[in-house]
């Protein structure tokens, strides 16, 4: 087809280019309509781009999203064994799409096709991750590469096995297996168990609803432990309590009685309105001596007082 040929035949489509395609709640439908629209040439997609970046034509945008589409459908179905619509996938992969179309250049001598990929996975990865599962399981680049790797890798593992007339084959990797999935994806082993994990487990409720036969469901609130009276908790709980009691009062009387009354008036006293005791210069009103002087006092008679409880623990 020449571009001459082909501008004419897309001349024949309607204004509104979309109104080829129907909506996504019919998914049969729109696959089977999407698989019937024509690509484009190479010659018609450089020109296409032109128009888009040289006078934002939206219709050229158009034109070439639409040529594309069933390659969005493709890349959405390699994603189905995540759980997800497959309507959903191929929405979020159009978002992609119609993001490396308003970026493409034409003169960087590169096809649509193979530059839109990269957009369409990334937009179905990004909507995977918040989507899979209510807790995010992969947030760095290297989690994200096991993620969408690690499930496939496993897939093999066990073909492998059957293949070789195995006997048994564990849902978890073995040792060696875990060996080789770190070493090729270049991550970590401890990497890999924690993925394994994580994919291996699902989302549990902390506190369930009710059935729908009024009979209570019971989830994990009904057994996790109180921290507050763990037995570790408890004792260091209670240590706090006499080092601020008995540990306090030991630590003022080993104080003259100038630095016991300078720390209880800087530290220990509160007044009724809930402000504190003397200030600096109040206290050196009191002793005749500078407020640097009260600050001295105070810093000496703290570092002794912190020896002193050091030692009464």
């Amino acid at each position: 087809m020449t571009l001459q040929s082909g501008i004419a035949a897309t001349a024949l489509a309607p204004a509104n280019p979309w109104a080829l395609i129907p909506p996504l709640g019919n998914l049969d439908a729109y696959i089977s309509a999407v698989n019937r629209l024509p690509l484009l040439t190479a010659e018609e997609e450089r020109t296409y781009a032109r128009q888009l970046k040289e006078n934002n034509d939206v219709d050229a945008a158009g034109r070439m999203v639409m040529s594309h589409l069933r390659l969005v459908v493709s890349i959405a179905r390699q994603y189905l064994g995540y759980g997800l619509p497959h309507g959903d996938l191929i929405q979020e992969g159009n978002v992609g799409l119609m993001k490396a179309v308003k970026r493409f250049d034409p003169d960087q001598n590169v096809r649509l096709v193979s530059y839109a990929m990269h957009w369409i996975k990334a937009e179905i990865h990004e909507y995977i991750l918040k989507n899979w599962r209510m807790v995010k399981v992969a947030t760095t680049k290297s989690q994200r590469k096991l993620f969408f790797n690690l499930r496939s890798m496993k897939q093999g593992f066990k073909a492998d096995a059957a293949a070789a007339d195995a006997a048994t084959h564990r849902d978890t990797l073995s040792e060696r297996e875990i060996d080789a999935v770190a070493r090729h994806l270049n991550v970590k082993r401890e990497e890999v168990i924690e993925m394994e994990t994580r994919l291996s487990g699902g989302d549990v409720m902390l506190d369930p609803s009710p059935s729908d036969d009024g009979e209570q469901a019971y989830g994990p609130i009904a057994y996790l432990a109180d921290g507050a009276h763990e037995p570790t908790a408890m004792i260091e709980s209670r240590q706090r309590d006499v080092l601020a009691t008995d540990g306090i009062a030991t630590a003022l009387s080993g104080l003259d009685e100038r630095s016991r009354r300078i720390v209880e008036e800087r530290w220990l006293k509160v007044n009724d309105d809930g402000s504190g005791g003397m200030t600096l210069h109040e206290l050196a009103a009191v002793y005749g001596v500078s407020a640097e002087r009260i600050r001295q006092i105070e810093v000496a008679a703290m570092k002794k007082m912190k020896k002193a409880l050091v030692e009464y623990a």
